[in-house]
């Protein structure tokens, strides 16, 4: 079995031959790959390749990664084997940083970087942490977490919850322990999503992405925070157009 074939637990999608690019996406705060479920489906035209971080979903029984440097780091090793395209970036939320900040680490190690990085719902790396969830009580949590389970069409189990909470509360710490004191521009493109019934983040407040490359475009489409989960025609076209 050639090094390229090896199966990494990082994907939950062996790689295709079908597609000429790749679409890596990020998944946010207390989710794994699963967020991206639909996406396949959906963008035909690149291969989608949902991420998957330690301690949630298939790998719950793997240790939390801790911090957003520790998690970089070993996902550049496991993403090298699947660096021979033209590739994007995609995160939401908290994964937008986990996203640039990937970028940055394979720029520094001279490797392929993302011809765009996309950034959804998410301020500026330098303005955060800011998530409203990061003062929240183990108790609000479990009624927000519950609350995205039902928007999924799917009725929460007290069980579900609890798991759900053990991952929240890992990523949540590792978000309040992130720092980037200055921007630091990406070779790519930025295209910065921002959701039109977004509570949780401003347009005013995307606006310090324009620090973070020669070529940024903030984008507004139509839903809420999570509505990117369902792939909406806006997102798709913006998704495919890069390649």
């Amino acid at each position: 079995m050639s090094a390229r074939s090896v199966p990494s637990r990082w994907f939950v999608r062996g790689p295709s031959t079908e597609h000429a690019s790749r679409l890596f996406c990020f998944p946010y705060s207390g989710t794994g790959a699963s967020a991206f479920s639909s996406w396949p489906a959906a963008l035909a035209q690149v291969e989608v390749c949902p991420l998957q971080f330690p301690g949630r979903e298939n790998r719950l029984g793997e240790p939390h990664y801790g911090t957003y440097e520790n998690l970089v780091a070993d996902l550049v090793k496991a993403l090298r084997q699947r660096l021979d395209r033209p590739f994007a970036f995609f995160g939401h939320c908290a994964g937008a940083v986990v996203a640039y900040e990937t970028a940055l680490r394979l720029a520094d190690l001279g490797l392929p970087t993302p011809a765009c990085l996309f950034v959804s719902g998410q301020a500026a790396p330098h303005e955060v942490p800011r998530d409203r969830m990061l003062d929240m009580t183990d108790d609000e949590l479990r009624a927000e977490l519950a609350q995205f389970v039902r928007g999924r069409g799917i009725e929460p189990r007290p069980d579900m919850i609890e798991v759900g909470l053990s991952v929240l509360l890992g990523d949540l710490a590792a978000a309040r322990a992130y720092r980037r004191d200055r921007p630091v521009a990406v070779r790519s493109p930025v295209v910065v999503l921002h959701w039109r019934d977004d509570p949780e983040v401003t347009l005013d407040e995307l606006q310090s992405w324009h620090q973070y490359s020669d070529a940024v475009d903030i984008r507004i489409v139509d839903g809420g925070h999570h509505d990117f989960t369902h792939a909406p025609d806006e997102l798709r076209s913006l998704l495919t157009r890069w390649r």
